[in-house]
């Protein structure tokens, strides 16, 4: 009797097991089959994209619809070409090159879930002349912040790719825009001429004989050439405050505007307040005007090397509109 029981407790243990067994390869085989293993797909081989090649790069988005285009060694944005922001143009270049796909995350076809819907998305293409190379679709920043929901051209499935990018294609046509409004080399200007209503200075970087202190060298050594340095002087002779000269001169040579003029061209506007021109191996030239409003924060100017009006800051304005006297030396009485 206890031999029979012990027989038939071993055979349901043997069934039991051999049940749970197969409960166990079944969920496998159903998790496998349900969930996308990296071992079962294969990402899309994205062609090679030369970023040097890429001449226009089409944005469309829910903050803007951009077209950039490449202009010799330049970048332009809009209908208007208006010359864009050379390393904002380049980090999309560089992203758009090096995209590279790291995850299938779906094949449902959601999007909202990824920030991928028509009114969310930003879809990019990039042009070599007439020949597409890359179109892709950009969501939201993954959860690991090291990456970007994208979709590629029509194929309806989210992948994730490498980096975190969708800030730079989300812009607007203001943000692309090149705020560099004059430049120049600081080391060439040799004229520094700045103008306020009727008056006018004119300071000239001239050679001049060094000033000597001490006791009179001995006379072997007297025939010796005198070193020269370059002042700055007006043409009567009265010198330049050095320090405040070589400031200004800074400040103008990476000039960059807080924002353009919308509404308006360089030929609207006329009677500058303050005039700068400084000569080098060209002339480059600077008009700030008064203020459109009596509430407004920022003065309109325009440049000779820009196209179009902008705005400078108080701020800004005030170091580049110094009085005459701040540029010159403090007379001392002898």
């Amino acid at each position: 009797m206890n031999a029979a029981n012990g027989k038939e407790s071993a055979m349901k243990l043997k069934k039991e097991i051999f049940i749970l067994a197969a409960i166990i390869i079944g969920l496998s085989i159903y998790l496998v089959a349900r969930k996308p293993d990296r071992a079962l797909y294969e990402l899309p081989k994205l062609p090679p994209v030369s970023g040097s090649e890429i001449t226009r790069i089409e944005i469309g988005g829910p903050r803007a619809n951009l077209v950039l285009s490449r202009s010799n060694n330049d970048w332009i944005v809009g209908d208007e070409k208006y010359p864009a922001a050379k390393s904002k143009v380049q980090q999309m270049i560089d992203t758009i090159e090096g995209l590279t796909l790291t995850e299938l995350i779906s094949t449902t076809g959601d999007t909202t879930r990824y920030d991928l819907t028509a009114d969310k998305k930003i879809r990019v293409k990039a042009w070599a002349g007439d020949t597409l190379q890359r179109e892709f679709e950009i969501g939201k920043t993954a959860p690991s912040f090291r990456h970007t929901f994208v979709r590629i051209a029509e194929n309806p499935n989210v992948y994730n790719a490498r980096d975190n990018f969708r800030s730079k294609f989300d812009q607007e046509l203001a943000d692309l825009r090149d705020n560099q409004v004059l430049s120049f080399p600081v080391s060439e200007i040799r004229q520094v001429r700045v103008t306020r209503g009727a008056g006018s200075l004119l300071l000239e970087r001239k050679e001049g004989a060094l000033e000597q202190s001490g006791a009179p060298q001995a006379e072997e050594t007297a025939a010796a050439p005198v070193k020269a340095e370059m002042v700055w002087q007006t043409s009567e002779g009265a010198k330049a405050n050095q320090a405040r000269l070589d400031s200004f001169l800074t400040t103008l040579s990476q000039l960059a505007c807080d924002s353009y003029v919308v509404d308006r061209g360089k030929k609207d506007f006329s009677a500058p307040i303050y005039q700068i021109r400084v000569t080098g191996s060209q002339d480059y030239e600077l008009a700030i005007f008064d203020k459109l409003g009596e509430d407004a924060d920022k003065h309109p100017a325009i440049s000779s090397q820009n196209d179009f009006p902008f705005f400078l800051p108080d701020w800004q304005v005030k170091n580049l509109m110094p009085e005459f006297t701040d540029l010159l030396q403090d007379s001392k009485p002898e």
